[in-house]
Parts: structure tokens; sequence; C-alpha cells
């Protein structure tokens, strides 16, 4: 089974994942406050965060991927120019509510951030009540070739729409934290990555045909890794693996860094979800923007 089905299963456990599904592409919709993606359910009463887009720009746009307009999510500081840019990359369920609030959580920092919607070609995880379904029919067939090229086009399009792109960085949380640590690995203008629980071995395919520890050698920025001790989806061993390599990488591996949360399950920053941990989320968002600063991108 895929890592990111067990992962996103274990992490939605005490509830129902096959509640009903909403319109297409609700998380783009977010900023009227339209609801979740139907595959990241069940949601809890209410989400522990709600950024106000007070003093921003904050909704959907298109980015051009070379002629394929790809939807995405951004949020920046109204009417202000050279802006440190930080791309923010979902889980498996796409951009939904709490990816575009994290978004606007960046811009209230002072950064355009961006959520490009990734799986589009492939369909609409709204659509999907269940984890399955969604991982073989939308996810597995999502290259990270496709990616990759995506977020270069994201890069051009920030920085024609008040971004700076010597001041990059990129986000993401499990399927986007692993997409993290390959952007970094490509991405040459990429100063600084934050990974969210996203795995870091795996089988090849055709679609993924390498996973972040074969990639370390190629590391272009460093990575703060924020990981979950309970995660049972990601073994620890992994994490230690990772470490090792880092240790005898480039500038940019020897710089990454790793925090585990001892008691923190898969997906503790997502406030949507019952696996949501407070302590370990606050501390790790902090981080995160401490991160960012030492690395030169704020």
């Amino acid at each position: 089974m895929n890592h990111n089905l067990i992962e996103d299963t274990q992490a939605l456990l005490g509830g129902r994942a096959d509640a009903p599904g909403s319109s297409r592409r609700t998380a783009l919709k977010a900023a009227l406050g339209v609801g979740y993606a139907a595959a990241a359910l069940p949601i809890m009463a209410q989400t522990a965060i709600k950024t106000p887009a007070t003093g921003l720009v904050s909704g959907e746009v298109t980015i051009d991927v070379n002629g394929f307009k790809m939807p995405a999510f951004r949020s920046a500081p109204a009417g202000k120019t050279g802006l440190p840019v930080v791309f923010v990359i979902s889980e498996i369920f796409g951009v939904h509510e709490y990816i575009a609030d994290v978004t606007r959580r960046l811009a209230q920092q002072g950064y355009l951030a961006i959520a490009p919607e990734l799986f589009v070609r492939q369909g609409d995880p709204s659509a999907y009540g269940e984890l399955a379904k969604l991982q073989s029919e939308v996810i597995a067939k999502v290259p990270d070739a496709q990616v990759m090229a995506d977020l270069d086009a994201c890069v051009a399009w920030a920085a024609a729409n008040g971004g700076n792109t010597d001041k990059l960085a990129i986000t993401g949380f499990c399927w986007g934290g692993r997409i993290t640590w390959l952007y970094a690995a490509h991405q040459p203008k990429v100063k600084a990555g934050v990974a969210w629980y996203g795995r870091l071995v795996g089988g090849s395919t055709p679609q993924t045909p390498q996973h972040p520890l074969a990639l370390v050698g190629s590391l272009k920025a460093p990575v703060l890794g924020l990981y979950g001790g309970s995660d049972t989806g990601i073994p620890l061993d992994t994490v230690d693996k990772m470490k090792a390599e880092l240790a005898q990488g480039p500038a940019a591996a020897k710089a990454s860094e790793f925090v585990v949360y001892p008691e923190a399950p898969h997906a503790f920053h997502a406030d949507y979800r019952p696996s949501y941990r407070q302590a370990a989320a606050e501390d790790g968002w902090q981080r995160l923007l401490a991160w960012l600063k030492r690395q030169g991108v704020a």
C-alpha cells in the first residue's frame, strides 16, 4: 500500500472517510467560506486557526504552465512588491481551507505565499470520498517531473507578480513534505525548505522514480524536517537514515536539520483533523518562521 494512503488513513482514524463531498475545487473557494475536500473528512468542529485576510490580497489565481492554466491560491500583503516567496504544498487532499489558511498565515508575516493545485490534470481530490480511490485514481498518476515543472512555473509567476524569487522557500505537508525535499534538490533558486512529515523512502515508479533519501547529494538548499515520533506511516529509522545521509552530503545537506516530536502522530499540524497536536504544531510553526529568517528568506 502506498505510504501516502497509510499516513492519511491513520491520521483520519476516529471518524468517517466517506463523508459527502463538496463542489469542485472546494479549496480555491476557501476565501468564500466553502468547506473541505471530501477525502479530508472528518473534520473537527472547527479549525484551530482562522487567519484573517485583513491587509492581504488573498484568493485564486491561474498560473501558466506552457499553455496550461494551473489554478493556485495565493496570499500576500496588499500593495507590496519585492516580497519573499514561499510555496505551500498540500497533502493528498489538495488545496482546501486549511492550506489556504497557511498561505494567509505566511502572508501576515510578509510573504507572498502560493499554493498550487498540483493534482488538477489528474483529477479533483474534493470529488473523492474514499482514500484508496483518491490515491489510485489521482495521486499515483501525478509525475514528479510534472510537479517540478509546475513549481518552476510558479517561480516565474511569482517574479512577475510582486515576488522576489531570490528569496524563495518551500514548505509542504505529507505528500507536500516529500515534494519539499524534491524541489530543494531540483531548483537552484530555493534558499530553504520546511518539510512536514513527508516520506523519505519508497519504491521507484515511472511517476516517482526517486525519493528524498536518494537525492541528498543534489540538495541545493537546507531543509528543516518536522516529524512525529508516533507517526506509524513514517518509521523513525527512515529519519535516522536520512540524517546519516545528510551528514555525508553537500553543504546544503549538512545544514539541514530534523525535529522529531515524540508523541506527535502523522499530520500533527493539520488543525482540521483529529491528528492535530497543538503544542507540536505551534512549536513547528515558530521553527518554520525562524528557519526562513535563518536561511535568508525573510
